[in-house]
């Protein structure tokens, strides 16, 4: 008798270590797999539908203008409806990422990517808060020294390119676009290249918003965390190959 207790003893005692060990165990591997997931790239564009996107402030559904086919979004000026600004932006919320995507446009139109948007009411429009990186016909403004903080992958209003790696209107070109608000550092890397680099806050950024349009703009560039926004503007503009990666 006094055997066979002593071996239940050490039974209970191997059951009880086993089930002690074993959540350990689980949760180390539960955060590797979290960790893998929060920096795995992931599709923002699904074949025929917005799903994951929204136009802004468009709560009663009135507004249109959005089309999608065969994973290209495609935004046409000339067949929108409704009230107001017709951009779009995604569900969720975003504050440091890369980003990856193909866009084209018609000649003599004109889009954008924002970051940083808030869809609060009483912000008219994405740009009262989301800072952009420019979108359009490169031949609009050409070599005008002026209006290069105006042209294709500027930080629209406050820094120019290094160089215009636009392709011709009709064309699809590239972004990647890395927005690192702990790291305090944005950059554009446009058809290939890296063009330009800026601060995202700080007294860098601070000087560029003085001397910029959006001076008195009390909520631009103030949300670190917010949607991201394709700008609707007048003509037709074109995106595809949207992916993204949380940093």
């Amino acid at each position: 008798m006094y055997k066979k207790l002593v071996l239940l003893s050490l039974c209970v005692s191997a059951l009880t270590l086993s089930c002690q060990n074993t959540p350990k165990k689980d949760k180390e591997k539960s955060s590797e797999v979290t960790e893998v997931q929060t920096n795995e790239w992931m599709s923002l564009s699904s074949s025929n539908s917005l799903d994951g996107w929204h136009i802004f402030q468009n709560e009663s559904g009135e507004k249109t203008g959005w089309s999608v086919a065969d994973g290209v979004f495609t935004f046409n000026s000339e067949a929108a409806e409704g009230k107001g600004n017709k951009s779009l932006i995604t569900d969720e919320k975003f504050r440091n990422f890369e980003i990856m995507f193909e866009w084209k446009l018609s000649p003599n139109s004109n889009s954008g990517f924002m970051w940083g948007v808030s869809e609060d009411s009483k912000y008219e429009h994405p740009y009262l808060t989301g800072p952009e990186i420019q979108i359009i016909d490169a031949e609009i403004y050409g070599d005008d020294p002026e209006n290069q903080i105006h042209t294709t992958a500027s930080l629209y209003d406050m820094i120019a390119p290094d160089r215009v790696m636009a392709k011709e209107a009709g064309e699809w070109n590239s972004y990647h676009i890395t927005i690192n608000q702990d790291d305090n550092k944005g950059t554009v890397i446009h058809n290939g290249e890296e063009i330009i680099r800026f601060t995202l806050h700080g007294p860098e950024w601070d000087t560029m918003v003085e001397n910029s349009k959006f001076a008195d703009m009390e909520g631009f560039g103030i949300y670190q965390e917010g949607h991201l926004c394709l700008q609707d503007h007048p003509g037709v503009i074109s995106y595809r190959n949207i992916k993204i990666r949380r940093l």
